[in-house]
């Protein structure tokens, strides 16, 4: 197709959104840039030899509108060669505020079902599929994430690690392109990204479902354990 074509198309695109009372009836040069990103083949993802080298490349980022309301980007934690990657759906009010994931309740929650395996938070690496806090702490929309997946896949493919274990049911829904409800994704072993993924539920999830807690610490020993050959 060609750049005049795709052009046309946005045009077409803008004036059926107008009609129908649509958010994004007009926009500025930046607006449109970002509607030729959704047409236009993106540019490969560089190659990182470290997280620190994904960070720079991430900068103050100001892809989508979760930048305009965040206070820090909360970009990751753990060490670089880390077994077992952990990623939730987003930062909340306090790692907002700190620049870290899951240092709230849920983090504290975190922390004891790791110990429970045997892990300390030292030994993983913890990130989420976006990097800056969605409002009201809503699931992030799939512009957001779609926003996010280049740094996220940069982080796994530096860390290159043995098994990931998502949390939560956006970021399952997000690594693994799947509907599915958590209930049938939880516990089962699928692949992503070229890595073993085995989703679980979320400790906020946990925290207001306590009952679900032995579901999940099933899944963390089977994560512990690691797929079966």
């Amino acid at each position: 197709m060609t750049d005049s074509r795709r052009l046309a198309d946005l045009a077409d695109n803008l004036a059926c959104r107008s009609r129908m009372g649509l958010s994004k009836v007009a926009g500025s040069r930046e607006d449109l840039a970002q509607l030729m990103d959704a047409v236009m083949p993106a540019a490969p993802t560089p190659r990182f030899t470290s997280l620190a080298q994904v960070r720079q490349w991430m900068g103050e980022c100001t892809r989508c509108s979760l930048s305009r309301g965040r206070d820090k980007i909360v970009f990751g934690s753990g060490p670089e060669d880390a077994r077992i990657m952990f990623i939730g759906e987003g930062p909340g009010a306090q790692e907002d505020r700190q620049g870290l994931p899951f240092v709230g309740p849920a983090g504290k929650l975190l922390d004891a079902m790791l110990a429970a395996v045997g892990l300390r938070r030292e030994q993983v690496y913890i990130a989420n599929i976006v990097k800056c806090r969605p409002p009201g702490n809503r699931d992030p929309q799939a512009e957001e994430v779609a926003a996010c997946r280049p740094f996220l896949e940069a982080q796994v493919k530096v860390i290159a690690p043995a098994a990931i274990c998502t949390l939560g049911r956006p970021a399952a829904h997000a690594l693994l392109n799947s509907d599915a409800p958590m209930g049938r994704l939880r516990g089962q072993w699928s692949r992503a990204l070229g890595v073993p993924v085995l989703p679980t539920y979320h400790p906020a999830y946990l925290l207001r479902t306590p009952e679900a807690k032995a579901l999940a610490y099933a899944d963390l020993k089977a994560l512990v354990k690691g797929p079966t050959p």
